[in-house]
């Protein structure tokens, strides 16, 4: 059964609604033996994508939680249940569907949206009405200096997304006997709050190293076109051309390249498992750097999935069509965890109380160490670094997690 039949059929795990076509009476936020969760995200529209990947981990977490038993509150199992609604990756759509969820379905707990964008559109709505909201897929750092109470976050903040391929840049240099600061790197970012913070991350780790910014593009949104900026590369020939514009941008970004027969010794980008580019570019894509939050290579382990590599095992044979499980897939599944440990910690469903147990989280998961800072992210779990070598995505970066040697340069 291929993905996109598996999410129309809606699954299992609850009402997948587009837009607002539910009818019918409010759902409370304990139905009987049921605990309901609610999560406005992206089915259609830009992120859709991802929205679908997150989508597949939230509801294998809630899957798994209810074959082991359910979440355990005072001496009775509860399972758990997922509502959804379609936000057509709008965040005013996302900040309308969050009133629904909270005012007219009842849901006192939240699973977040899909991108920094939506999430920053949700994050006041559930801060006025005090809901709880784990969310695994906004991941700008802007977030987190609001002083909202009420969100939190599992995954790494944008800042560190390709902070960790400028290190790898100047380690490469040093071992040529190099310069750290001879590195020449070109940038293009979509002008979005993720992409944003991933290049403030970018720039604070060239100043630490003193290399210089030869090309420093701000991309619209929805970018579909970085020819101007790929014939600038070509002209300037940087030594590392890092990028942010989420899957659409980097199916863009590696099409281009393809094209254009760019031949930059070191390519970085965000969203290359998400975009599918070894599927969709081949050859062409070996030697591309991919940050990531998760990778089932990682010596991650918990409970509810036992290893990273079980985890990506189960992922695969629950949904045809990953050749790569994505990080957004993971990080989602990660999401229903933590409110099942919330729950059990709190032995309560008061919003209030689970708000205090959410931020004394401290637990290990196949996706790695989940602690909350006050601010409500995760400061628990680093970024890695894969490359795409013979077509398969291998952790290079950090060392202390690389499960292969970089290729450099990029053939």
């Amino acid at each position: 059964m291929s993905i996109s039949t598996k999410f129309l059929r809606a699954l299992t795990f609850g009402v997948a609604a587009a837009g607002l076509l539910a009818a019918g009476p409010a759902s409370a936020k304990v139905e009987g033996d049921t605990i309901v969760l609610g999560s406005a995200i992206s089915f259609t529209g830009k992120y859709s994508t991802n929205g679908i990947h997150a989508k597949n981990g939230y509801n294998l977490g809630a899957k798994r939680i209810n074959e082991m038993g359910g979440v355990k509150v005072g001496g009775k199992a509860y399972k758990l249940k997922i509502i959804y609604y379609d936000d057509e990756s709008t965040p005013l759509r996302t900040a309308q569907l969050a009133e629904r969820l909270i005012k007219q379905d009842g849901i006192k707990y939240i699973l977040g949206p899909y991108s920094s964008a939506t999430t920053k559109a949700i994050a006041p709505i559930t801060e006025k009405y005090k809901v709880p909201m784990v969310e695994a897929e906004g991941a700008s750092r802007s977030l987190f200096t609001q002083g909202y109470k009420y969100i939190f976050a599992v995954l790494s903040t944008s800042e560190q997304y390709l902070a960790s391929s400028i290190a790898l840049a100047a380690e490469i240099a040093k071992k040529n006997g190099k310069s750290p600061s001879s590195v020449r790197v070109a940038m293009a970012f979509e002008n979005d709050p993720f992409s944003l913070d991933v290049r403030a991350g970018v720039m604070d780790d060239l100043k630490k190293f003193g290399m210089k910014a030869v090309i420093d593009d701000k991309l619209p949104r929805d970018l579909s076109d970085m020819a101007a900026t790929l014939t600038k590369v070509k002209a300037l020939k940087p030594d590392l051309l890092v990028i942010s514009g989420h899957s659409k941008g980097a199916a863009t970004a590696a099409r281009q390249i393809k094209e254009m027969k760019i031949k930059t010794p070191m390519i970085a980008m965000t969203h290359c498992e998400a975009a599918k580019v070894i599927k969709k570019f081949g050859a062409s894509t070996n030697g591309y750097l991919c940050p990531t939050q998760w990778a089932e290579t990682l010596s991650y382990t918990g409970p509810a999935f036992g290893t990273a590599a079980a985890y990506d095992k189960l992922f695969k044979a629950t949904y045809d069509g990953y050749k790569n499980v994505p990080y957004q897939a993971a990080q989602a599944s990660a999401a229903v965890l933590v409110w099942k440990d919330a729950f059990e910690r709190a032995q309560s469903f008061d919003t209030e109380k689970l708000r205090v147990a959410l931020s004394a989280t401290n637990m290990k998961t196949f996706y790695g160490n989940i602690k909350f800072s006050k601010a409500g992210n995760n400061i628990a779990k680093p970024m890695v670094l894969r490359q795409i070598q013979n077509g398969k995505l291998n952790v290079v970066a950090p060392s202390k997690w690389a499960s292969h040697k970089v290729d450099w340069p990029r053939k």
